[in-house]
């Protein structure tokens, strides 16, 4: 059996040796501090946007950040590079960021959604309407008043959903490396993508066809179940 694991993880090794992530993740297991800080240069920014998402508050979304990253150090002598860098680092974030959901629940705090100032997720934004509708916004939109729309209709889906979405399409992920972060099967990452699409198609519809921008505080029965 020591065989054959020692075989599996050379085969990993190798398969994943083309990730410069993954290369970067093993000299920091070589003890590389620089190393280190060039995977949260590069990979904050992304995060911290994810984690927003999921856990619906920006301040907290910089916390859990550090968090992740902190876990990803913490892990780094016992790292084996059995799928990309971003597939194991998001794996780690959605851990952390339902943990903080279920902690919120339990202590019933109320967080404020801070919305994204910037104009750095716009085209994602822009992607993901488009996915979900089949139309492009007009350029003449108002980019705040987009933002609005698309992160309320975000917040519509189950976390699971919200998190495939998100990996999906802001950050360019195969089904296969969603499903092996929601610890799922490829077909049921496709259909988990396929209802969220539905739901938001309908969130987003009325806006780009109408103007109608959804309620403040869309209530999706589905939303308190953890399941897809």
């Amino acid at each position: 059996m020591t065989g054959t694991t020692v075989t599996v993880s050379e085969s990993s090794a190798r398969k994943y040796a083309l990730d410069p992530d993954v290369r970067l993740m093993l000299e920091v297991r070589d003890g590389s501090a620089a190393a280190f800080e060039e995977l949260v240069l590069r990979y904050q920014v992304r995060l911290v946007r994810v984690l927003e998402h999921l856990v619906g508050g920006r301040h907290l979304a910089e916390v859990l950040a550090q968090e992740v990253f902190l876990r990803v150090f913490r892990a780094r002598g016992q790292y084996v590079p059995g799928a990309k860098f971003a597939t194991w680092l998001f794996t780690i974030a959605n851990n952390v960021a339902s943990n903080a959901v279920r902690d919120r629940s339990r202590r019933r705090e109320v967080l404020l959604v801070s919305s994204d100032t910037s104009a750095a997720g716009i085209p994602a934004m822009d992607r993901l309407v488009q996915a979900s509708t089949g139309s492009m916004p007009a350029r003449q939109l108002d980019k705040a008043e987009l933002r609005q729309v698309v992160r309320l209709a975000v917040e519509s889906l189950t976390q699971r959903q919200r998190l495939a979405v998100l990996l999906n399409k802001f950050e360019g992920m195969s089904y296969l490396d969603i499903a092996k972060t929601l610890d799922l099967s490829p077909p049921a990452v496709k259909s988990l993508l396929s209802r969220a699409r539905e739901n938001l198609r309908q969130v987003l519809e009325p806006y780009i066809e109408q103007g109608t921008s959804p309620p403040s505080q869309i209530q999706n029965p589905k939303s308190k179940i953890q399941n897809p």
